[in-house]
């Protein structure tokens, strides 16, 4: 007879819903999915579909983060040693897409003479023009009908005195570096970081935290991706031909971001180290130095503007503060150390090096920044309380604390409070691209290199009789399950129908890949001779 059981045993055993999760983690299904409601226009079915969750954090989603981290790496691989110069001759334009152009052109000119009700008619129909030119695969942005934008004031282009001087070439149309004795095209593996901002320790905490320079920190991470567009930009001024590049960026110890890319071609380690040391990046906003409102002193919203709480006065606008600016605001440069490394396609190097550029891709900032020490975690705070007043864009609320009202404030800004990532402490002023790829890398998105490998595997079917036919969706209608919906089924049972879906597809790979390798040696008479 079985002994009861006691509440601590049973408390240890595993929920049902657990062991489904775990299930479905071991077969590669989405544990987070989300449900769409698929209704057919044709015989009226309706059913509920669970999607992926498609995110990139392993924490979140186990299954999703590897696949996409998998694609990432298969992207990498594609373009890092292209042999071969990718083709991007744009089409001709087709007969639909000037007449449709003509007739855009007719309705901006009268557009712009009419008044009122028709002017908003006129509007929408230059709208649905557009619409149909994309569709018919014009890409390109078109003249506004209502007119140019208000344009910036124009900053001056001239290199700073303190900056060095850099060659500059008209650059070719062509991505592939030079060819050495005939057959090796060597690429590059180059890591840039940010400046120094004090001493740090072996732990990424400074030595002496008061003389560490927490706002030039805070400001270099907000400003770093474009710190590294002018990285690219001077490089292939420099080089004099289209350099392409795989990268992503990470946290360094000291959470300032280091960046990571795969450069495709060979370039001499001094010609990087020059274009590094020269770069840099003129912020041009206005002065951010000195907090005019703080604690309770906030600006408040009267007649669709804020002003200031005691004068009632309105805070200077975004256009007037930048038509004052004299000088940049902030001026972002790299760090001294840059490392640069050959590296030759098909080479074991080449694939640790693309494991090493995707290992964090699957982690959160906040995992890979992790503080496990009170010191570690006064540094990130101290950090943190400088991004807090750090404005991230033109349009970032924290611009109301230094009296300037921002682009596309409304009645629900709160000033100081922004919902970018920059000002989130499990962030710390990262960049919320963690990969930069470059637009001819390997010729394609994301989507034709999912498309790529269901096409692989749909053949790899077929050879063994296997057919996947592709099911017609015009006529379904596809729609978001809101909460609390109490006709979606439970999470358990879409788990559970996915897993079982999978196991069915496994088996039919695994069947089609048993078949591509042939049929197993016989080994009977090599046993015979050899008894």
């Amino acid at each position: 007879m079985d002994q009861p059981q006691t509440r601590a045993q049973r408390m240890r055993q595993p929920l049902a819903s657990d062991v489904i999760a775990a299930t479905a983690e071991q077969h590669g299904v989405c544990v987070r999915p989300f449900t769409m409601e698929v209704g057919d226009l044709d015989t009226g079915e309706l059913r509920y579909v669970p999607m992926p969750c498609g995110s990139t954090v392993e924490s979140q989603c186990g299954p999703c983060a590897r696949k996409a981290r998998a694609l990432r790496m298969v992207q990498c691989r594609e373009g890092w040693h292209l042999a071969e110069e990718p083709d991007f001759t744009p089409d001709e334009p087709t007969a639909d897409q000037t007449a449709l152009l003509e007739l855009r052109a007719d309705l901006v000119a009268t557009y712009q003479q009419a008044e009122g009700a028709d002017g908003d008619e006129l509007l929408d129909e230059i709208r649905s023009v557009d619409a149909e030119l994309r569709q018919l695969g014009m890409r390109g942005r078109l003249p506004n009908p209502e007119g140019p934008a208000t344009r910036t004031p124009k900053r001056s282009t001239k290199r700073r005195q303190d900056a060095p001087e850099l060659p500059r070439r008209r650059v070719e149309k062509r991505t592939l570096g030079r060819e050495f004795a005939g057959r090796f095209r060597p690429s590059m593996f180059v890591t840039l970081t940010c400046d120094s901002y004090g001493r740090v320790r072996d732990d990424g905490t400074p030595v002496d935290p008061g003389s560490y320079d927490y706002r030039r920190a805070a400001r270099d991470a907000v400003h770093f991706a474009a710190l590294v567009d002018r990285w690219w930009q001077n490089l292939r001024r420099v080089v004099g031909w289209d350099v392409q590049y795989f990268a992503t960026v990470e946290p360094q110890k000291r959470v300032a971001p280091h960046l990571h890319a795969a450069l495709r071609g060979s370039i001499p380690h001094e010609v990087l180290r020059a274009v590094t040391a020269a770069t840099y990046h003129q912020v041009w906003w206005p002065a951010h130095d000195e907090l005019v409102y703080l604690g309770d002193e906030l600006p408040v919203w009267e007649d669709g503007r804020f002003v200031d709480p005691t004068t009632r006065q309105p805070l200077t606008s975004w256009a007037e503060a930048l038509e004052a600016v004299e000088e940049p605001a902030h001026v972002v440069t790299f760090g001294r150390q840059v490392h640069s490394k050959g590296i030759l396609g098909g080479s074991d190097e080449a694939g640790r090096h693309i494991g090493y550029l995707t290992k964090y891709l699957t982690k959160s900032t906040g995992e890979v920044i992790s503080a496990d020490t009170d010191r570690q975690r006064a540094h990130h705070d101290r950090l943190h309380e400088e991004l807090r007043v750090t404005p991230c864009s033109p349009r970032c609320a924290v611009w109301l604390l230094y009296g300037v009202q921002p682009l596309g404030v409304n009645s629900r800004t709160h000033p100081g409070r922004c919902k970018s990532r920059a000002h989130r402490r499990t962030t710390l002023g990262l960049p919320g691209r963690r990969v930069l790829v470059s637009r001819k890398w390997s010729g394609k998105t994301l989507a034709d290199h999912r498309a790529d490998r269901k096409a692989f595997v749909l053949e790899s079917l077929a050879a063994v009789g296997i057919t996947k036919p592709e099911s017609d969706r015009s006529r379904l209608m596809w729609q978001k399950v809101q909460p609390g919906d109490p006709h979606q089924p439970p999470r358990d049972h879409l788990l559970m129908h996915a897993i079982a879906e999978r196991i069915k597809w496994r088996a039919e790979y695994d069947r089609a890949l048993l078949a591509a390798q042939g049929p197993p040696p016989d080994l009977s008479a090599t046993t015979a001779v050899a008894a």
